[in-house]
């Protein structure tokens, strides 16, 4: 068995940060003050620029299953008969709100936040949000998910400076309106006020932290063997991501870039006798994440990709120009089109062979979700541009239909049938 590449210290930082984080949110946090819950693909440099703290839903849905905990949140939800079945990632700080023991959970507990913010996409998503709402001393603001009638091409190569023409205008149109109305809303209901100027430091924070981000996703993509496990490129990418728009998810961007750097010029391998290059296409196996390494010794199968490091580094550079720019209709385009860009054909599609080729990769692990949008159209286009897939159904934080053994022998056998012989040829 080989041996263990030392963790990234980028990644080891980005977790001691975010656990001294959320202490200092428990100590500082009055019950009643403003506190956000918001989701992953939501406009969290608002609340950065106006001082109001916020925690991820999904982050915090990770932390619960890590924790294996997951089970105990959606048994609070089937107690009160809601359903424990569907978009788990989302509902699973939900079963937060009825913990009558916030002592014994992760981390102390998620705090009651005073407003929780989402994007109404599909039916499952707005109810668990006006359940939500309908908790003492909770308001829910919902945004608008809209879409568009044409799509379009190498939408990555466009979004830093001509966003305008990627999103489109009507769809800009909406979201600033939403923007607008939000701001106000947190103004009349916190006290806090909207500074232009915080906002377009906040912005011009973000654009480099999201630079760092694509540098390191090009290194990786172009080093042979890959240099540093997906473990660690997840959290040393995503902690930082949740603290937007502060200096210090600048540095640690641009200090993860510098890690990865050093480690390419060394030559230094997740896996010496790297054999086959595999992308994981999906949201995180939190309840799992052994699960990226065990196929190495065996197969000397490495997974050099997904999405996180991928999407910050395409997904949300928005420069705006500095004399005649507008940052908040930037914000809207970082936004408008988000879940395009991950789920929604061909936006979607097209991306993920396009990071499929650049990295190299001999084959995708594609965890398809009940509530996934797009999935068949990735797994499609991937395959017809000869990439072999294998999908698991599965849920990324319900462990009910994920079992260890059955997960890596499935992979197994894909790896053994589908992609050693195309390596080995």
């Amino acid at each position: 068995m080989s041996a263990p590449t030392p963790r990234l210290p980028s990644a080891a930082a980005a977790t001691a940060h975010q656990r001294q984080w959320f202490a200092d949110l428990h100590r500082d946090h009055t019950p009643g003050d403003p506190l956000a819950l918001v989701n992953a693909d939501a406009p969290q440099e608002v609340f950065r620029a106006m001082g109001i703290p916020y925690v991820v839903n999904q982050w915090w849905a990770s932390i619960v299953a890590a924790k294996r905990r997951t089970q105990d949140h959606l048994a609070r939800l089937r107690e009160r008969g809601y359903p424990d079945y569907t978009e788990q990632y989302s509902s699973t700080a939900l079963g937060s709100a009825f913990d009558t023991d916030p002592d014994s959970a992760p981390w102390g507990g998620l705090p009651t936040p005073s407003l929780v913010l989402a994007e109404t996409t599909g039916d499952a998503s707005r109810k668990i949000f006006d359940v939500w709402g309908a908790q003492p001393g909770v308001t829910f603001y919902p945004l608008e998910s809209a879409a568009a009638d044409t799509v379009p091409e190498r939408w990555w190569e466009l979004m830093p400076h001509r966003w305008e023409e990627a999103v489109g205008t009507d769809r800009l149109d909406l979201m600033v309106g939403e923007l607008e109305g939000l701001i106000r809303f947190l103004e009349a209901t916190t006290g806090r006020r909207f500074s232009e100027q915080r906002f377009t430091e906040v912005m011009a924070l973000v654009n480099e932290q999201e630079e760092w981000n694509r540098r390191t996703r090009d290194l990786i993509a172009a080093a042979r063997p890959c240099p540093i496990a997906v473990t660690d490129s997840i959290p040393a990418v995503m902690i930082p991501q949740w603290h937007r728009g502060t200096v210090w998810a600048r540095d640690a961007a641009r200090r993860l870039h510098d890690e990865v750097a050093d480690r390419v010029r060394a030559g230094a391998a997740v896996c010496p006798d790297e054999r086959v290059r595999l992308m994981w296409v999906g949201r995180g196996l939190w309840f799992d994440l052994d699960f990226y390494r065990r196929f190495q010794d065996r197969y000397g199968a490495v997974f050099v990709w997904s999405m996180y490091l991928a999407i910050a580094a395409d997904g949300y550079i928005r420069h705006v120009d500095p004399d005649s720019g507008d940052p908040l209709r930037a914000l809207a385009a970082r936004f408008a089109a988000f879940s395009d860009q991950l789920y929604t054909p061909p936006w979607s599609a097209e991306w993920y062979v396009k990071e499929a080729r650049t990295h190299g990769v001999h084959g995708v692990v594609h965890l398809v979700s009940d509530d996934a949008r797009g999935s068949w159209a990735t797994t499609r286009a991937l395959r017809a541009a000869g990439v072999p897939v294998l999908e698991l159904h599965a849920d990324n934080v319900d462990a009910r239909r994920s079992d260890p053994e059955h997960l890596d022998g499935t992979v197994g056998r894909w790896l053994e049938a589908e992609v050693l012989p195309r390596t080995d040829g």
